[in-house]
């Protein structure tokens, strides 16, 4: 309700601005970009509280009422011409240069800032600012590809997001079959990683007594979840998800769970990309289940490896032979792995490329290549084990052919392995993965697998 009630608050304080400044309605407004940017400087320059904000509001209708061309040439003007003041900044670089010291360094500070940051905080106090202002970033990074004469703008826009939605100022709450339908609605569309395919396979993700959904939310954006989680509490680690998401399967009686299953992470708002969440939202879920259900041990993911197969048919860094690039050619075909032999042989080759994938391969900035190990590993989980046709989708077979991959979260350990990754690199990974890793890219089983069946 006090939400409510300062959002209307500001609504009417724009529309008396408006009044005051006797502009027409910003839907009629010219489809370009100068009276927007004219708009910019006079909201800069200074005024009053009400007709501030009504500049900021009739800001944001007016690029509301762009095409992409003339975005991307107000983003441009943005990035060229609302950088710092010069003059302010020689000055108080020859200042600092003179006589360094803390009234000086912060004056730098100060004079160093680009004029756009300011007009961003400007645009955030019109109602429904924050909003306006993540939907402007997504259209940022969509215009911002191949330009990189607006990165400097987009470091600016995510410094600001950044401290607006920093832990802080976020809530989580939990996601039921009583949560209004305008957020399940978005929890359908946005799931990034499973597609729920109707209400009903919504219900059986979240209302279940062995299912839990839970999503982080900002004031300024009330009914709009910025990532949420689906968990599901078993008796054991699974290895595979579609007994997760059968549509027959039997609930786990809540007394005998031990273990929380992290299967779903995603994201829904594109404009706050880059902008991490997720670390926070899995650790505070778990320390939520810990204090509701105090018998469960073990906090595990079960993810999916997007990557894998794009970095083997890329073939850079991949070791393997002739012989085992011949067999591979085998996942091109529909059903391949209801073949018993030649899943054994390819099993062989797979599971040791996929340890090394995790543990050895890197991206030409020393990155790890997979984007969900680099969030689960920077978050200070361990690699525990790699589950051998642990998805057997279309897009799971496409994607990694058929593997996923259980993220240990062991609380005591998480600060930890965070630690070592962030500063030495390393990768805490289980005994299982690194004996894999130690089978020279699967030849040995290979042989082995060969031998057997007398091929």
């Amino acid at each position: 309700m006090a939400n409510a009630f300062f959002s209307d608050l500001l609504a009417t304080i724009s529309e008396r601005g408006r009044t005051l400044l006797r502009r027409g309605d910003p839907s009629v407004a010219r489809q370009d970009s100068s009276e927007l940017l004219e708009l910019c400087e006079a909201l800069l320059s200074g005024r009053g509280e009400a007709s501030a904000t009504a500049l900021a509001r009739d800001v944001l209708d007016r690029y509301h009422d762009l095409d992409a061309a003339h975005r991307l040439t107000f983003f441009e003007a943005l990035a060229r011409d609302f950088g710092p003041d010069r003059e302010k900044l020689s000055q108080a670089i020859e200042s600092w240069r003179s006589q360094p010291n803390d009234t000086d360094a912060s004056d730098l500070h100060f004079a160093s800032e680009p004029r756009r940051q300011e007009l961003i905080r400007r645009l955030n106090r019109a109602p429904g600012g924050t909003s306006d202002l993540v939907a402007m970033r997504a259209d940022l990074l969509a215009l911002m590809k191949g330009n990189k004469d607006l990165a400097a703008l987009d470091r600016d826009v995510v410094h600001l997001l950044s401290s607006w939605f920093n832990r802080g100022f976020l809530v989580l709450r939990r996601i039921d079959w009583s949560t209004p339908a305008n957020i399940l609605e978005q929890i359908i569309r946005y799931e990034a990683v499973h597609e729920i395919r109707d209400w009903a396979d919504l219900r059986r993700r979240i209302d279940p007594v062995d299912r839990r959904c839970y999503a982080f939310f900002h004031p300024q954006l009330n009914d709009e979840p910025l990532i949420f989680v689906e968990v599901a509490l078993t008796e054991t680690i699974p290895t595979a998800i579609a007994p997760l998401l059968a549509a027959e399967r039997q609930p786990v009686p809540i007394e005998r769970a031990r273990t929380a299953v992290f299967y779903s992470i995603s994201n829904t708002q594109k404009g706050l990309g880059g902008i991490s969440f997720g670390s926070f939202l899995i650790k505070q879920v778990a320390e939520e289940l810990r204090r509701e259900l105090p018998k469960l041990d073990t906090f595990i993911t079960l993810s999916p490896v997007p990557g894998f197969m794009q970095w083997l048919k890329k073939g850079d860094d991949v070791p393997l032979s002739d012989e085992e690039r011949t067999l591979l050619e085998a996942l091109d075909k529909p059903d391949w792995y209801e073949n018993a032999e030649l899943t054994a042989q390819l099993r062989a080759v797979i599971e040791p490329l996929a340890a090394h994938y995790f543990l050895k391969a890197r991206t030409s900035k020393g990155r790890l290549v997979d984007s969900v190990a680099r969030f689960h590993i920077g978050n200070g989980a361990r690699l525990e084990k790699i589950d051998w046709l642990g998805d057997l989708s279309p897009k799971g077979l496409r994607e990694s052919a058929g593997i996923m991959v259980n993220y240990l979260y062991r609380l005591e350990d998480i600060e930890k392995n965070h630690e070592a990754y962030a500063n030495q690199g390393e990768i805490a990974a289980s005994s299982a993965v690194k004996k894999l890793l130690k089978t020279e890219g699967g030849r040995r089983l290979l042989d082995m697998r060969l031998s057997l069946t007398g091929e």
